[in-house]
């Protein structure tokens, strides 16, 4: 009976055996091709490194604002249009989308790069400083590239180099989407990733994965970080006008102060993260941006507005902030005889990393960057768009470091402030990240 056992199993495992020699066989060649692509891709990344930063500074020195980013998409244009590649224009206002068809049939992978500045005045001295001037919300201010979207277009641009110059060995399509306004369109315009995928970036072909990188200049250069799940926070906006009735600052018990209530709902909002939040599963952020009532200092106002934002990872907790947002702000304000208007709106959702995806793709990071410079690293609660695109296919969006060597990163100053600086060293990094992720997707597909 034993032996009979034995002799089943055996026969059983035959077939398998059989598919593990045939899955060997393809698979060799596969990883054989991939590391002369991979040795490739180096070499050129290595001899493409000071065009890279020369880019760079270009976008840098000339900085335009969200929707606004005309000369910039131009340049962008020009550069895609020479590699040989199909540019597609004038997607959400001053977008730039190009796509390499490979010699061998794929899937399509998506690479993206967001490419407006912020109305920041740069301090930084540096030769390509940005001395630009624009007008924004009707005034006139200075236009950085503070959050290092100059060095994510030039990134992207060194990746759709590199794998142009090797288009007959990739086996898919590549589409290299160039996006603006991920700052937030101008009042009262559309713009940015949701415009994008509302006007059909995702189609024609249809992306079946997409990637994007974020330079940090807080990270050590030359170092990835990176994160499965909610890996940025989900950002809404909200205000709370308060109406009570004005009188003379000298009697106020024949007003209404809204003043006072708007103190105490301030106040009261304090609580929703620390005290009623299950803040174990998540974290969250209730912040009050702005305090706007009165004129004069012997005058108690009708009104006051204040404005404020919310960050959070987990639709649960949104939802549950709104409610008390609103519960918090209404009743404070009924019991001191006032009145509250709450208005949400969400923004940019969660930036969702897939688990699955970015489990099979770590160790395309860790060969681009090296297994000690690839990190875990905790939630974000700033916001990117690129959450618009991962909320449609597969996506994984990571960080790449900036900081000079020579300075603890936590010195060096974060991103949106006049004196961002982002060290030029690992840009190469960020390019062969991003050749390396398409590569090993396409080649895993069956």
């Amino acid at each position: 009976m034993v032996i009979l056992e034995k002799k089943l199993n055996m026969k059983n495992l035959f077939p398998i055996l059989i598919s593990c020699v045939l899955c060997c066989l393809v698979l060799v060649p596969v990883q054989a091709q991939n590391m002369e692509i991979k040795k490739q891709i180096d070499e050129k990344a290595k001899e493409l490194e000071p065009q890279i930063i020369e880019w760079r500074r270009h976008f840098h020195q000339y900085p335009e604002l969200s929707n606004r980013e005309f000369k910039t998409s131009k340049k962008i244009e020009e550069h895609l249009r020479g590699l040989g590649l199909e540019v597609q224009t004038g997607i959400a206002h001053t977008g730039v989308v190009a796509i390499l068809k490979g010699g061998k049939p794929g899937p399509v992978v998506a690479l993206r790069a967001d490419i407006d500045g912020l109305p920041v005045k740069e301090r930084v001295d540096i030769p390509f400083a940005s001395k630009e001037v624009s007008t924004y919300n009707g005034q006139e201010v200075g236009v950085m590239h503070a959050c290092g979207h100059d060095t994510h277009i030039a990134m992207l641009l060194g990746a759709a180099n590199i794998l142009s110059s090797m288009k007959d060995q990739i086996p898919g399509t590549v589409k290299f989407i160039f996006q603006p306004a991920e700052e937030g369109a101008p009042q009262g315009e559309e713009g940015g990733a949701k415009l994008m995928v509302k006007e059909g970036v995702l189609e024609n072909p249809k992306v079946d994965v997409v990637f994007g990188l974020h330079v940090n200049s807080q990270t050590p250069v030359g170092h990835i970080k990176y994160r499965p799940g909610s890996t940025m926070a989900g950002s809404d906006y909200y205000s709370i006008t308060v109406k009570g009735a004005q009188t003379h600052g000298a009697y106020p018990w024949e007003g209404t102060d809204p003043i006072v209530t708007t103190a105490q709902i301030i106040n009261g909002l304090q609580t929703i993260v620390s005290r009623q939040l299950p803040l174990i599963q998540n974290p969250a952020v209730v912040s009050v941006g702005s305090i706007h009532g009165g004129v004069r200092n012997n005058i108690i106002p009708e009104e006051v507005k204040i404005v404020g934002t919310i960050r959070t990872l987990d639709t649960e907790m949104q939802d549950m902030i709104h409610k008390k947002i609103r519960l918090i702000a209404t009743k404070i304000a009924e019991s001191n005889g006032a009145t509250a208007e709450v208005y949400i709106s969400k923004g940019y959702p969660v930036t969702y990393n897939d688990p699955a995806l970015t489990e099979k793709m770590l160790p395309s990071l860790v060969e681009a960057a090296g297994a000690d410079h690839v990190h875990l690293r905790s939630a974000v609660m700033g916001a990117e768009d690129f959450s618009y695109y991962a909320q449609k296919v597969p996506g994984l969006f990571f960080f790449v470091g900036g900081a000079p060597t020579d300075i603890d990163p936590a010195d060096n100053a974060p991103h949106h402030t006049p004196d961002f600086y982002i060290d030029e060293s690992g840009f190469v990094v960020g390019s062969k990240a991003l050749c390396y992720l398409t590569i090993d997707y396409m080649s895993s597909q069956p």
